[in-house]
């Protein structure tokens, strides 16, 4: 019989918290209340199954991941590069990111550390609001992000998916991965811009 593996990394996402407004959110912070958050502790519970056959469960709660190959930056550019970018709804709320390789790191470093279980927010410590991030990739690309989508657009053609993914945020914190030593390359937005653009 072959042997079961000693740790399993599930992929899920910081939507588990559901919309915050201003409240740090760590990885001891409770469930949100809406779907996203729903879908994620059902996500989550599955993957927690494995912790009966003795196996090491990290539940990795994603936040946007930047890279330049792929994912929600090139998407975020393209209007901005064509003159026609800026802040989605009122621009504050909280996205919370990490840079594709850092992202990989930590998922190494919980592989590694044995004393690391549950969840682990994979998040850059330093969350930027929407108007930040927006006037931050304005400024590398040197364009302009002077238009604004409308909350009430949003809303008509999303609904509810808008309201919890483009409208709400989260302002994640990642304690459990810098109480036990990760260090990250991309502290800041400014870094991991630099580093993909």
């Amino acid at each position: 019989m072959a042997a079961s593996p000693r740790v399993l990394v599930s992929a899920s996402g910081i939507g588990y918290y559901g919309s915050c407004d201003d409240r740090i959110l760590t990885e001891d912070s409770p469930l949100g209340g809406d779907f996203l958050a729903e879908l994620g502790q059902k996500w989550e519970a599955e993957a927690s199954k494995a912790e009966a056959l003795g196996i090491r469960v990290v539940r990795a709660r994603l936040g946007v991941i930047l890279s330049k190959r792929g994912g929600a930056l090139p998407m975020m550019m393209r209007p901005i590069r064509l003159g026609v970018g800026g802040r989605i709804g009122s621009g504050r709320q909280w996205m919370s990111w990490i840079e594709r390789d850092d992202l990989v790191r930590l998922i190494a470093h919980v592989i590694a550390s044995s004393d690391i279980s549950g969840p682990v927010n994979a998040t850059a410590p330093i969350p930027v609001t929407n108007n930040k991030f927006t006037e931050e990739l304005a400024r590398r690309l040197h364009r302009p992000a002077v238009f604004r989508i409308p909350d009430a657009l949003l809303r008509r053609f999303g609904g509810d998916f808008a309201s919890e993914l483009l409208l709400g945020g989260q302002r994640v914190i990642p304690n459990k991965a810098l109480s036990h030593g990760f260090v990250f390359r991309h502290e800041t937005l400014r870094s991991a811009f630099e580093a993909i653009l």
